[in-house]
């Protein structure tokens, strides 16, 4: 694993790629992403609370077209999400594949410009997602603003977003990966310094994962990349949070038939496997 050193000179290899619009590849041939960070950012979208009464009508509408199709398919897989994400496009080439970005819920990118290691940062590395959601402020302000660290409804939508680095390599052919970004309950704090919101954080985060799943289903993705969404510094517990997803996509959940594919992507390289373990037990008999 690189030293947070070294992944704070990654991050600014990043942002000189974003900005030259191109990277050499281990050949020296350059690979311009340009036109496809172009299409990333002007198609990127903040979603504020308000708009979400909006999307959740339209993604109703479409749920009553999928109401006779088959279930998804699950998988929990012990990799990042960048990995899961460009191995279901190796496996399904042309398959438009989103993945949920795990967001600080108050500065773009979480510490990925200071080299730290968590799985926004991992993305901001590897990707164009910076250059995306830096710009929509308005949903980091929103937090900054907000009296409690449940946080704010605010979601952001990116499109295609080139991602150009696997385990700090540049890619000789970068792969377009949709994002979501939206920030889980920073449920340590809200236990520690707000226990009188501690009660809800259960009815906040599935609420919140509710629109998650709402911007991939209108959005037209049929396969989702997420994970161990707030199980970090933000102190979730791991067999809540895949409880809280498996009410929302299996048995009489909402979204049971709404996805095609579905892969939980949850590193977890600890001898107990205290964080993926719960997510094979909750989605092994699905």
């Amino acid at each position: 694993m690189a030293s947070r050193t070294r992944r704070a000179e990654i991050a600014r290899e990043t942002l000189t790629i974003l900005e030259r619009g191109s990277y050499p590849d281990l050949t020296g041939r350059e690979v311009s992403i340009r036109a496809a960070l172009d299409t990333a950012r002007s198609g990127s979208v903040l979603y504020t609370p308000e708009v979400f009464g909006e999307v959740l009508r339209r993604r109703d509408a479409l749920l009553r077209g999928r109401a006779d199709l088959p279930p998804a398919t699950f998988e929990v897989a012990n990799e990042t999400t960048l990995h899961a994400a460009r191995r279901l496009l190796g496996e399904e080439p042309g398959a438009r594949v989103l993945a949920l970005n795990f967001a600080s819920a108050r500065n773009p990118g979480g510490g990925f410009l200071g080299g730290s290691q968590a799985q926004e940062e991992s993305l901001a590395r590897a990707s164009g997602l910076y250059t995306c959601i830096n710009p929509l402020q308005g949903m980091y302000e929103a937090n900054r603003r907000c009296p409690t660290c449940l946080y704010t409804e605010h979601m952001i939508y990116s499109p295609d977003v080139p991602v150009f680095r696997d385990d700090d390599r540049l890619l000789e052919r970068p792969s377009p990966v949709s994002c979501v970004t939206a920030p889980a309950v920073n449920a340590g704090v809200v236990r520690s310094k707000e226990p009188g919101n501690a009660a809800r954080i259960g009815e906040v985060m599935l609420a919140r994962m509710e629109k998650v799943l709402a911007l991939a289903l209108v959005h037209g993705h049929e396969s989702l990349v997420l994970g161990a969404w707030g199980c970090g510094v933000f102190a979730n517990d791991p067999g809540q949070v895949a409880g809280w997803f498996a009410r929302h996509l299996t048995g009489d959940g909402r979204y049971r038939t709404a996805f095609r594919r579905v892969c939980f992507a949850v590193l977890d390289r600890t001898p107990a496997r205290e964080t993926i373990g719960p997510f094979e037990r909750c989605f092994a008999a699905v």
